[in-house]
């Protein structure tokens, strides 16, 4: 059985997972506006990946006992200054988020919860992996600066995004 305040903390993160998908639809939206479709299908697919994420949490909670609460999501950025200025968001974003699973893990420790911290081991690879993909992103786009050749050479190598 899963303790009341783990619950809360897994239903508050489920609806933050269920946030970053708008804010990484909020940034496909941008770059689509840009005619990027390589950073367009990126994002979508970073969108995606974060609603997995809360799909997760949702399942964690329901096979715990616990009870599922879906909150009113705040509405996500829509225009960044330049496309480094959104991938440097979404790298901010990221960290952020890495935050947020380490508190998650201190609680889990604080309660001598075992099951949630062998569920959030996985998220919190899954974040050194995130920051470090949206950091290189970052890096290449500093490179380029606004040269249109180097943008339209990174947005192809983001339309190959696997997964």
């Amino acid at each position: 059985m899963i303790s009341k305040k783990i619950e809360d903390a897994l239903n508050l993160q489920m609806n933050r997972e269920f946030f970053n998908a708008r804010l990484y639809y909020a940034m496909a939206g941008y770059f689509d506006s840009l005619n990027m479709p390589g950073a367009t299908a990126w994002m979508e697919k970073q969108a995606e990946e974060e609603n997995g994420h809360a799909l997760r949490f949702y399942a964690h909670i329901k096979e715990r006992g616990g009870r599922v609460v879906v909150s009113e999501l705040s509405a996500p950025p829509v225009d960044w200054d330049s496309p480094l200025a959104a991938f440097e968001a979404a790298y901010e974003h990221e960290c952020r988020v890495s935050r947020e699973m380490d508190e998650h893990w201190e609680l889990a420790e604080a309660e001598k919860d075992n099951a949630t911290k062998v569920f959030l081991h996985w998220f919190v690879e899954e974040q050194v992996e995130e920051e470090s993909s949206v950091d290189e992103i970052v890096q290449q786009l500093k490179r380029v600066g606004d040269a249109p050749n180097g943008l339209f050479m990174i947005d192809r190598m983001l339309a190959g995004r696997g997964s």
